[in-house]
């Protein structure tokens, strides 16, 4: 499997509203944290996440934590 391009090495933490995000999972993207299409033709595609209420989210910027498209940390040991 390819490994994902490290977008940042910190969350991207943003304010949102009730909806469907797509977070890139390849790290390519022009509009990080979410997805614009730049993983086509590779094995990476986005991850759908559901939000229910308006809250703060600290989307993974580096692409490699192991809570999928939320920050874990991951980034302090790259």
């Amino acid at each position: 499997m390819d490994k994902p391009k490290v977008a940042q090495k910190m969350p991207y933490v943003v304010d949102v509203e009730p909806g469907k995000y797509a977070w890139c999972s390849c790290g390519e993207s022009s509009n990080q944290p979410y997805c614009d299409g730049a993983h086509r033709g590779t094995s990476f595609a986005p991850i759908i996440e559901q939000v229910t209420e308006a809250k703060k989210v600290a989307w993974c910027g580096c692409k490699n934590s192991a809570n999928g498209a939320f920050c874990d940390g991951a980034h302090a040991k790259l």
